[in-house]
């Protein structure tokens, strides 16, 4: 019998080098004090690692695993809150779309919007959702290219119609670089289901110079846009696989913020690594 070896597949709170290197020149820099330096800096991938085992696993930051290296659950999320202050994850998201487009892996040539409810258990109180008996929800509302790509998301309250976020949707949207020419903002056309049925959104849309596919309320099904805008709800799929961003645990809002341009800079990093 020929025995085969094993080779253990990396966890995915685990960095690889190639990652490290995008994300390592976003982080600020922090010098040692001279005189009473203090304790010293744990290592900034050990405590993005935390960051990301949190994400993942959806663990409490009391329970962190010390064993692992990643630093004290206190340690994490202050750094946390250090690198959401400077900026770190919209410019991820913008760097990481940007080899996207370089990539040719980029479709502007429309885009899909939809929202998705989900619980909140902290954090001030939320606006009791209607579609989650009457219990105080959020909501991530969420804009995708052609092929699902996640171009800008957005945390609201659970009461919060899908159609006030179009227009901020289309405007979050950062300048993505990495092809010939300007960067590139919007795209040629949005799709959206019945919830974005407004004509005055969709006079806000054609005012951005975007086309708006929007279906029309009492209409039948099949009007073909489910074919083509399905991939945002395998996106938010692929986006709640990230068990923080299930249940929102956060009491501040900048915080759970943090965690849902961190699930979207993940996914394009997938994606990105699927074309290489």
């Amino acid at each position: 019998m020929i025995w085969e070896r094993r080779v253990a597949r990396p966890k995915p709170w685990e960095i690889d080098d190639e990652l490290w290197a995008v994300i390592e020149p976003l982080l600020p820099k922090v010098e040692r004090r001279v005189l009473h330096p203090g304790r010293k800096r744990h290592p900034d991938r050990l405590v993005f690692q935390g960051i990301l085992f949190v994400l993942h696993t959806g663990i409490a930051w009391e329970h962190l695993p010390q064993e692992l290296g990643f630093g004290s659950g206190m340690t994490c999320w202050r750094r946390l809150a250090e690198w959401t202050g400077a900026g770190v994850w919209p410019r991820l998201h913008e760097v990481l779309l940007a080899q996207l487009r370089g990539a040719n892996a980029l479709d502007f040539s429309r885009a899909a919007v939809d929202g998705s409810h989900i619980r909140v258990l902290k954090g001030e109180p939320r606006p009791n959702s209607p579609v989650d008996r009457g219990r105080a929800g959020g909501k991530h509302h969420l804009i995708t290219d052609a092929t699902g790509i996640p171009l800008a998301a957005i945390l609201t309250g659970g009461n919060r119609n899908d159609v006030t976020q179009l227009i901020p949707l289309l405007e979050a949207v950062p300048p993505v670089r990495g092809g010939r020419g300007r960067p590139r903002r919007r795209p040629d056309v949005v799709l959206g289901d019945r919830g974005y049925d407004h004509d005055k959104y969709r006079r806000l849309v054609r005012a951005l110079g975007v086309k708006p596919l929007i279906a029309r309320r009492g209409t039948e099904h099949g009007s073909g846009l489910g074919t083509q805008r399905w991939v945002v709800e395998r996106t938010f799929t692929h986006l709640h696989w990230f068990r923080r961003l299930r249940i929102r645990w956060e009491i501040r809002d900048d915080i759970h913020e943090a965690f849902l341009a961190l699930g979207c800079a993940l996914i394009c990093w997938r994606r990105l690594k699927s074309f290489r």
